[in-house]
């Protein structure tokens, strides 16, 4: 968590939302996404989504079993239902999206028993550093 916390700042100095994402499989780290959809004008680059591409694109296949992802904030319904088609393992994530959070806020996607697939959901994973790094963010957004 700590570096994807480390990521999440990286994408706050750019302006962009500061959240960061990694996938590991077998203790290593696969993939890395900082949010970026103002950099790269594309609504589906959430940290999630470019880790997630990342790591398949190094494992070869869509399919990461065994994975762990994780997020300084919980993923939204987007990105939850791209654990779910990744076949992610688990997901450890900082702080809640009370607005748009798509694994326990608003909706539950990534552990559905209606889908064919549930990932293992573990919150709260260094969440005062997660929830700090978010004030900080749109408290100075706010005074510009």
């Amino acid at each position: 968590m700590r570096e994807a916390l480390h990521i999440a700042r990286a994408a706050a100095v750019a302006g962009e939302v500061p959240v960061g994402a990694i996938v590991v499989v077998n203790g290593e780290i696969t993939g890395r996404g900082a949010n970026s959809p103002i950099g790269q004008a594309d609504p589906t680059a959430h940290a999630e989504i470019l880790a997630l591409r990342e790591a398949a694109a190094r494992a070869g296949n869509y399919r990461l079993g065994g994975a762990t992802l994780y997020c300084t904030l919980e993923p939204c319904v987007m990105c939850a239902g791209a654990l779910v088609t990744a076949r992610v393992e688990r997901l450890v994530f900082g702080a809640r999206d009370l607005r748009f959070g798509g694994v326990r806020s608003k909706f539950q996607i990534a552990d559905s028993d209606v889908l064919n697939h549930r990932v293992n959901v573990v919150e709260g994973v260094l969440a005062v550093e997660c929830v700090e790094l978010l004030r900080e963010f749109f408290s100075l957004q706010r005074r510009k």
